[in-house]
């Protein structure tokens, strides 16, 4: 019977794959190649709007041509489809996904935290094979030489920024490129009606981002296959009907005589040129998305070549009507399908935008949880496709930003500069960054990485000279905005490493503090208290500080710290390590919660349940081992243990159907206590149950009711509320970093009880002041 049913089930298996990538390849069209596929609106103008003039013959066309063809086949081609979307992050992708890579097996990192256990994650997935004698020198010098790990932060960020400079840009230009057509036919339209319309989409788009992509995703992928085959359909008219020699231009000779007869006005054409690649760098970074293999054959067999004759027939209507250079993509397309096409137009630049701004979430989100960048507002508007969020403070900073360029611009040619140096730039980044993953990951020899590295680093290279010649007509604006968030990011970054630094260096001895217990009176109070803290050992400066200033601790400690690892995602049955501080009479835990870049981070309410849980579940695993035996070191330092979701034969969570009031602390009132707030949120009623199980021992039965007993008394959540001061004898830029720039972030961003989703009636807050 097995020999039977195996060939029919791999054919099953095989058949399901099939389907199942075919699907991944149609829904990428929408979400992957919206922004590379109406590159084609605007790609022709730019490039002539300089000196670059049509003469007399199709050199300067057809010299152009082959300048696209090649870009386009080298660079997303040859660079994205062979040889980047082979380095993912566990299947993710995108600048983020390199570093990690580099972090783990270079030691690149200059994330906090960093302990041996987080090595032992599946995902980790450190190389087994032997370090080659050039890795071995790269990861030796960098862990020597923390100036080469900020060096190399720096450049990501760099990426990162001109990444955000795109979720400005493209939504400008598509849009404004998009509804521009309209003027081929009404031409008595003035160039204000056009911004106008232009900026009623854009607020429109950005409006409507608080719904979620998951509930417009269906239309997406019609949209851009319907725009693709009409352009290609348009491009093999345009070629048989004006002229089939254009198909010439696939020969490099032509490159050649175009730069012979232009020399630097063809040089400087190449700013423009840049911009047929504009979203490329989309397939690497949504591959978490999807799979290799999908993107690869809706790049090849859709989008490439209907780009391809899209720019072709776009070059055979020009070498017949070069005073058209301005308008040469509406006015290629034939009269009866021009109002089709340009509905079309407009749908696809929506869907490019679109699809960029919920890039720039999902990075500024990632920069977030890497303490990178203030903490924000961050909603997950899906809950069956991950990594689909909603960040409204960045949104609308966006909406004004694009509104700003569109109306202060309003030139498309000058919108196109800024947007050619904003993605070769994070092109050249990666490009960067995969040369060293070539060594260091894919341990591969040093002549491998510098061929890669020279090969298309020389050709990004000219692409960038030529952008930055553009910087006085508008190349200067994504300069600006990268400067401005990179400053956002270095400063909130430095800012919140001198922070666990003071908390490192002033680490609390608990055998201390309990030894002076008689002389403090502390004392033991039912409940369960959640002290939060970034060190992932040791004791917090801050419970120091509560303990002395109120003598007063609760029956079940637990000391958690929540940090990100350099993985996209932490396995849920991995995110927790717990350990116990002290004997078992003391009732003090250590829990310490790990997240990926990409994790979705669930609200507080759910994670307290849930520790409770995972403590019950590691008392009883405990009791399974062998004796601990606890001394004067292990008060501070305690053997982890990663925590997985109990059984029922340990703990049970009972959701009753009734609601509780959220408990409010009461507050003196002349002649009555009141509530602070009566309109505060109610929640589900929870109850933990110990079961009859002959399975548990007495004493863990017994440390399990009193963590019942504790739960049912009340929880409390201890934050420490800090100040950072640079000390006196600091330096002015100090001074600046901390004093000003960081205290104004801090003051302005999302606090970190809010983040956690902690409820204010439970929330106690320490304030201290910290001098770095």
């Amino acid at each position: 019977m097995d020999l039977e049913a195996g060939p029919n089930a791999v054919k099953n298996y095989q058949k399901d794959s099939y389907k199942t990538v075919l699907t991944l390849a149609y829904q990428s069209l929408g979400v992957v190649y919206g922004d590379l596929s109406t590159s084609p609106l605007y790609v022709y103008k730019s490039t002539f709007s300089g000196k670059l003039r049509l003469e007399e013959g199709d050199d300067e066309v057809l010299g152009v041509l082959s300048l696209i063809f090649w870009t386009f086949t080298l660079i997303p081609l040859c660079k994205y489809i062979f040889f980047v979307l082979r380095a993912d992050d566990n299947g993710e992708g995108g600048t983020f996904a390199l570093y990690s890579l580099l972090c783990r097996h270079a030691k690149l990192s200059l994330l906090h935290n960093y302990q041996r256990s987080d090595e032992q994650l599946s995902t980790y997935n450190l190389e087994s094979a032997q370090d080659t004698r050039q890795s071995s020198a790269i990861k030796s010098f960098s862990e020597k030489h923390r100036k080469i790990r900020i060096i190399l932060l720096t450049v990501v960020l760099l990426g990162t920024c001109m990444v955000i400079g795109d979720g400005v840009l493209t939504p400008t230009i598509s849009v404004l490129s998009a509804v521009s057509g309209v003027k081929v036919k009404i031409s008595c339209l003035h160039e204000n009606h056009i911004v106008t319309i232009a900026c009623v989409i854009i607020v429109g788009l950005f409006a409507l981002q608080h719904y979620g992509t998951h509930r417009v995703g269906f239309l997406f992928a019609p949209i851009v296959i319907v725009w693709l085959v009409c352009i290609g359909g348009i491009g093999i008219y345009n070629i048989i009907h004006w002229n089939p020699s254009v198909i010439r231009a696939v020969s490099p000779y032509y490159l050649y005589i175009f730069f012979k007869e232009t020399e630097a006005n063809g040089w400087a054409s190449l700013g423009g040129v840049v911009l047929c690649i504009t979203g490329a760098e989309a397939m690497f970074a949504d591959l978490g998305h999807f799979s290799q293999l999908s993107i690869k054959i809706a790049f090849t067999g859709v989008v490439y070549p209907c780009l391809i004759l899209a720019y072709m027939g776009e070059a055979a209507f020009l070498s017949k009507h070069k005073n058209e250079i301005q308008s040469s993509f509406y006015k290629a397309i034939p009269e009866p399908v021009f109002w089709p096409v340009f509905v079309v137009a407009t749908m696809a630049a929506i869907v490019a935008s679109q699809a960029v701004i919920s890039a720039t979430f999902s990075i500024i989100n990632q920069c977030s949880a890497l303490s990178c960048f203030p903490r924000v507002k961050v909603i997950h508007t899906s809950e069956k496709i991950h990594g689909q969020i909603y960040i409204p403070e960045v949104n609308w900073i966006l909406m004004c930003l694009c509104l700003a360029v569109t109306i202060g611009f309003r030139d498309i040619s000058m919108i196109g500069h800024a947007y050619g140096l904003a993605v070769i730039t994070v092109m050249c980044v990666t490009t960067c960054l995969m040369s060293l993953v070539i060594v260091t990951v894919w341990q591969r020899s040093i002549f491998v990485a510098l061929t890669f590295l020279v090969f298309f680093g020389s050709i990004e290279l000219v692409y960038v000279s030529a952008s930055l010649i553009k910087v006085p007509r508008g190349g200067w604006l994504p300069l600006v905005l990268s400067f401005i968030f990179m400053f956002i990011m270095f400063v909130w970054h430095y800012g919140t490493s001198k922070k666990y630094e003071f908390d490192l260096e002033n680490k609390v001895s608990l055998e201390r503090i309990l030894n002076l217990g008689p002389s403090l009176g502390i004392a033991r109070v039912p409940g369960i208290g959640f002290i939060y803290t970034d060190v992932a050992t040791g004791v917090p400066a801050v419970f120091g500080h509560f303990v002395t200033n109120l003598p007063a601790f609760h029956q079940v400690l637990v000391f958690v710290c929540i940090k990100s690892v350099e993985v996209p995602r932490v396995p849920a049955a991995e995110h927790y390590l717990i350990g116990r501080i002290g004997p078992k009479e003391y009732r003090m835990f250590r829990c310490i919660v790990r997240y990926g870049y990409k994790d979705v981070r669930h609200d507080n309410y759910n994670f307290e349940n849930q520790l409770i849980l995972k403590i019950a579940e590691f008392i009883r695993k405990e009791n399974e081992d062998a004796e601990v035996t606890y001394n004067s070191e292990t008060l501070n330092n305690t053997q982890m243990m990663v925590v997985g979701m109990p059984a029922e034969s340990v703990m049970k969570m009972v959701v009753s159907d009734k609601e509780e009031e959220a408990h409010s602390p009461l507050v003196r009132s002349p002649g009555r206590l009141s509530p602070v707030d009566a309109s505060l949120p109610k929640k589900k009623k929870v109850r933990f149950q110990l079961p009859k199980s002959p399975d548990l021992s007495p004493d863990v039965r017994d440390e399990l009711g009193e963590l019942v007993e504790a739960k049912e008394a009340g929880v409390a959540h201890v934050l420490g509320h800090t100040y950072l001061r640079a000390k006196e004898s600091s330096s002015l830029l100090k001074k600046f970093t901390i004093n000003i720039a960081y205290t104004f972030l801090r003051r302005n961003c999302r606090g970190p009880s809010v983040t956690l989703g902690i409820p204010h009636t439970s929330l106690l807050e320490v304030g201290m002041i910290y001098y770095v």
